[in-house]
C-alpha cells in the first residue's frame, strides 16, 4: 500500500516593503483611505496631490510622484459622488451654444474649457441650432441636472434661474448676469479706417442673421464709424444673411445678390469671416478678383482665415479669451457669491491685415 503523504505549501511571509502594485485586489478600485494606508500618508496629503490643490506646493516632489504611481498602480478613482453628496457641490457648470461645428463657438468653448479644466471643473454643452423652444429650454435643463452656473454663448438669455450666469456676446442687461462683449465701434472703425485708407468709398456691407447677438450692435457701430468718416452706405449697397445655416454658404447668396442688383463697390464687410468666404466664392464666380477687383473684410479671425486663399484681413475677436473670461468670472461668482460684478466686462478687437485687402487705386486700374 503506497505511503499517503500531504504537502503543504508554506505560507510567505508578509513584506512590509512590497510595493502598492502587489497589494491589488482583482483590479478592483480602492479608496481614498485604502491608498493612504498602503503609503503611510494621510487622507488629506493624498488629496491635496490627487486634487492639485494650491497647498499642495508645499509637498515635496517625491512624495507626489509617490502618490501617483500608487494611485495608478492600485486603480485608485475618486469617489466624486460620495463628495458632491459631502459638499453638496457637482463641480461642473453649463454651457450653451447655436452651433457645435461653428468656428466662432468652438473657439469660445476652446477658452472655457482651458478655464474650467485648471479649476477643477466639467462644463455640460448643449447647442439650440436657433430653435426657440430648444433657447428656452436649455437652460433649465441644465440648471435640473445641478450645473452650478451657465455660461450662454451668442445666446439669448432670459431666464432667472438661482445660479450665477455669464453671457459671450449678451447685450442685455439682467439682475445677476454678466456679459462678455467686444467693443464694436472700435471694430467697426479699424475695418472702414482701413478700407478708406486704402481709397475705397464704395463699401458694401453683409450683416449677420437677424438671430446673432452681434448683428443689430455691430450694424449701428458700423453706421456710427461710417459717418465719422463721412462714408454714406446706399441701400443697395446693404444685404443680410438669410436662414440658420453657419456655413459659407449665407455669405455666398447674400453676396451674389448684391451682384445681381447690379451694385458698385470696390470692398465688402462682411459679418463674419465664413460669410466673407462665401463671398470670395460668390465674386469669383463672376470673374472679380480678391482684392484686385474687391477688397474684403472679414471678421472674428477663425482658425480658417490665415489659410484661405487669399488669407483674410479681419476684425480679430479674441474667441478664446473671452471664453477663459467668462469662465473665470462664473467660477468666481460661484465662489464668491456676494462679490458684486460688473455687468458688462469689454474687450477689444485687433484689425489683422492680410491678403484679401488692396488699394482701391489698383482696383480702378485693374477694372479698366
Amino acid at each position: 500500500m503506497r505511503n499517503s503523504q500531504t504537502v503543504t505549501t508554506p505560507r510567505k511571509k508578509k513584506n512590509a516593503n512590497a510595493s502598492p502594485s502587489r497589494n491589488r485586489s482583482n483590479g478592483q478600485p480602492v479608496s481614498l483611505k485604502q491608498l493612504a494606508k498602503s503609503l503611510g500618508l494621510s487622507t488629506t496629503t493624498l488629496s491635496l496631490v490627487l486634487n492639485d490643490s494650491e497647498k499642495a506646493q508645499s509637498i515635496p516632489q517625491e512624495t507626489k510622484d509617490r502618490i501617483f504611481t500608487a494611485a495608478r498602480a492600485l486603480n485608485y478613482r475618486p469617489n466624486f459622488l460620495a463628495r458632491s453628496l459631502r459638499s453638496q457641490r457637482t463641480f461642473s457648470v453649463g454651457v450653451i451654444i447655436p452651433e457645435l461645428s461653428d468656428g466662432y463657438a468652438s473657439l469660445v468653448l476652446t477658452g472655457i474649457e482651458d478655464q474650467l479644466l485648471q479649476s477643477g471643473y466639467m462644463y455640460l454643452v448643449t447647442s439650440h441650432r436657433h430653435d426657440v423652444k430648444l433657447i428656452t429650454q436649455s437652460p433649465r435643463l441644465l440648471f435640473e441636472r445641478s450645473v452650478e452656473g451657465l455660461i450662454a454663448v451668442d445666446t439669448p438669455y432670459e431666464q432667472n434661474l438661482p445660479v450665477p450666469v455669464v453671457t459671450v456676446s449678451g447685450h442685455r442687461e439682467l439682475p445677476d448676469v454678466t456679459n462678455i462683449v467686444l467693443n464694436h465701434d472700435r471694430a467697426a472703425e479699424l475695418a472702414l479706417t482701413h478700407l478708406t485708407a486704402l481709397g475705397h468709398r464704395s463699401i458694401a456691407v453683409i450683416k449677420g442673421q437677424e438671430f446673432s447677438s452681434d448683428t443689430e450692435v455691430r450694424w449701428q457701430a458700423i453706421r456710427k464709424a461710417a459717418r465719422q468718416l463721412s462714408l454714406v452706405v446706399p441701400q443697395n449697397l446693404i444685404q443680410q444673411m438669410e436662414g440658420k445655416s453657419a456655413s459659407p454658404e449665407v455669405g455666398y447668396e447674400a453676396t451674389t445678390r448684391l451682384l445681381q442688383n447690379n451694385a458698385s463697390f470696390t470692398a465688402l464687410l462682411a459679418f463674419n469671416d465664413v460669410c466673407a468666404i462665401g463671398a470670395i466664392r460668390a465674386l469669383r464666380e463672376t470673374g472679380k478678383r480678391v482684392p484686385e477687383d474687391v477688397s474684403v473684410v472679414g471678421f472674428d479671425d477663425i482658425h480658417e482665415a490665415r489659410y484661405h486663399i487669399p488669407a483674410l484681413t479681419t476684425v480679430k475677436q479674441p474667441l478664446q479669451l473671452m471664453g477663459k473670461l467668462a469662465a473665470e468670472i462664473l467660477l468666481e461668482r460661484i465662489s464668491q457669491p456676494q462679490k458684486s460684478q460688473a455687468r458688462f466686462l469689454h474687450v477689444e478687437p485687433e484689425l489683422i491685415i492680410r491678403e484679401s485687402t488692396a488699394n482701391a487705386i489698383q482696383t480702378a486700374c485693374a477694372a479698366s
